[in-house]
């Protein structure tokens, strides 16, 4: 009898035989794990269905998802064969790995029991649902030169992403074939290329980071047959094929991960940068150093602050609202990283990337906030954000440089009360009862732009500011008399969130919207 599940790890003989040699063995610590995918995705992780993300949170491996409307440019939604090119082998690639390496939210159902270990997504799985099986052409045609979804079209995207995966030894990527259909039109097409990726892709790869796990092959069930055996009421898997899937699943991912560390896991050396491209670059880190260690809230070079959740974003729940906040070595102050806030709102709507710790904060002995902020576009707005449990408090900020870092002191006092809670406009004063902060994006009354764009965010710090501190080009929400008319934004209304603290946020939205009800804040 053929067997159900085949995980190719194909690279050369002796690799092979340590495959077939070695334990089983969870990880040690928890891994983080990310999968790409749509239905019969969300079907497969799902509690009580196909039960993959509980099953792998007991393995050790923190597990986040993406679905429809996740990512720049929504990248979330194109998930077919010819897709994977855009992913992987486009311009875009770095902006969605980006992204993709810096999620840690959920978009299906499942269990996650493990806490958050920091850091970037180590094992990158991505499939496509079960229309790519209907794959036009014949099953022995050879690779093409362009995508489309036929054998050939799709042997030469699996070829062309290779390249990439490549170039990143210190990733994990497993394809998962898509899922057969029940018509039998061109199940021996979709046979047939999934047999190609099982047993020749690979053949020539030399690199330990890349498998393929064969979905399709478990799907069409023990005898091996070319449609599938594990029918619902439509072409996705039932919940018992998706269980069986599962099952088959996590030992060959245990098997590919040990064997993928045993081999070379380290990131790829950094070019050498262009001399004709140096003068377009952005400037370098330079003085003041970072803020000292006791007072560093974040700086970015990974892995989430103690105490917190970590950062998320959030979006009104409306439209096509955009908003990532991901640690990006592009453009930096001091050290590696900074975090990127990447923001697409639309007009008179709000998002906002929070920081909520576990317990309250006091941070008394400072006297404000401290942060460093570059700008990619001219005339930038934006919002900093402090939370109590039951209070929140804001500060505007209007930048007018760009293309240069902009070191912000915010003292506590310039902080204000939201206008439509009790004492409205009334100074911060309770900076040892704090639950979290954010950034918030929203449009400013009377400009009639949806506001979008690029910042980064570095050393953000509890600072020694006093009033006659803060940057010229920063109007606090009261100031009497602005240089600048920087209308006053104001937070929405938020409903109860399921975390285990209250997930207050920085709705920021303009005062004629204040009496709106507004819906709960949702994860990007």
């Amino acid at each position: 009898m053929k067997n159900a599940i085949k995980l190719t790890l194909i690279i050369i003989l002796v690799a092979s035989l340590l495959i077939a040699a070695a334990p089983r063995q969870t990880p040690e610590q928890p891994v983080k794990l990310i999968f790409i995918h749509h239905s019969t995705g969300e079907n497969w992780l799902t509690d009580g269905y196909g039960d993959l993300g509980r099953t792998l949170g007991e393995n050790n491996y923190f597990v986040s998802d993406t679905n429809y409307g996740w990512g720049p440019i929504g990248i979330g939604d194109r998930t077919d064969i010819p897709n994977w090119i855009e992913w992987f082998a486009s311009d875009e690639t770095p902006t969605y790995m980006n992204a993709l390496f810096n999620e840690g939210g959920q978009n299906s159902s499942y269990t996650r029991s493990l806490f958050d270990p920091g850091g970037e997504n180590e094992i990158i799985m991505f499939k496509s649902c079960f229309p790519n099986s209907d794959l036009y052409g014949n099953p022995n045609d050879p690779p093409g030169d362009y995508e489309d979804i036929t054998v050939s079209g799709a042997k030469y995207v699996y070829n062309t992403i290779l390249q990439y995966f490549a170039t990143r030894p210190d990733k994990l990527f497993i394809a998962i074939t898509a899922p057969p259909l029940s018509d039998s039109t061109n199940a021996v097409n979709a046979r047939a290329f999934n047999n190609w990726l099982v047993n020749d892709w690979l053949a020539g790869y030399e690199g330990s980071n890349v498998v393929v796990f064969d979905f399709y092959d478990v799907l069409t069930g023990p005898s091996g047959g070319d449609t599938l055996y594990y029918p619902s009421d439509d072409d996705h898997p039932s919940a018992e094929g998706s269980r069986v899937a599962a099952e088959a699943f996590v030992p060959q991912l245990n098997d590919a991960y040990n064997w993928w560390q045993a081999g070379d896991t380290s990131a790829p050396p950094v070019s050498e940068p262009d001399p004709a491209e140096e003068t377009e670059s952005p400037p370098e880190p330079s003085a003041p150093p970072p803020a000292s260690t006791s007072s560093l809230i974040d700086n970015f070079e990974g892995g989430n602050p103690a105490n917190t959740y970590g950062w998320e974003a959030y979006k009104e729940d409306t439209g096509n609202n955009q908003i990532f906040c991901t640690p990006s070595g592009e453009i930096v102050k001091n050290g590696q990283s900074a975090m990127k806030i990447d923001y697409a709102i639309e007009l008179y709507s709000w998002a906002t990337c929070d920081l909520t710790y576990e317990n309250l904060q006091n941070w008394s002995e400072s006297s404000g906030l401290s942060f460093y902020v570059y700008a990619a576009q001219e005339n930038t707005f934006f919002n900093v954000d402090l939370f109590l449990e039951n209070e929140d408090y804001v500060y505007e900020v209007s930048l007018d440089s760009h293309a240069e870092w902009t070191q912000i002191h915010i003292p506590w006092a310039d902080f204000k009360r939201v206008e439509w809670e009790e004492n409205g406009g009334s100074p911060f004063t309770k900076s040892d009862q704090i639950i979290g902060i954010a950034f918030g994006f929203s449009t400013p009354e009377g400009i009639e732009e949806a506001p979008s764009g690029t910042i980064y965010i570095d050393d953000l710090a509890l600072g020694q500011a006093s009033a006659e501190s803060a940057a010229p080009n920063l109007v606090s929400e009261i100031d009497p008399e602005p240089e600048e008319n920087i209308p006053n934004e104001t937070p929405a209304e938020e409903e109860p969130s399921s975390n285990p603290l209250p997930c207050v946020g920085g709705l920021v939205l303009p005062l004629g919207l204040g009496g709106l009800a507004f819906s709960q804040k949702k994860k990007k």
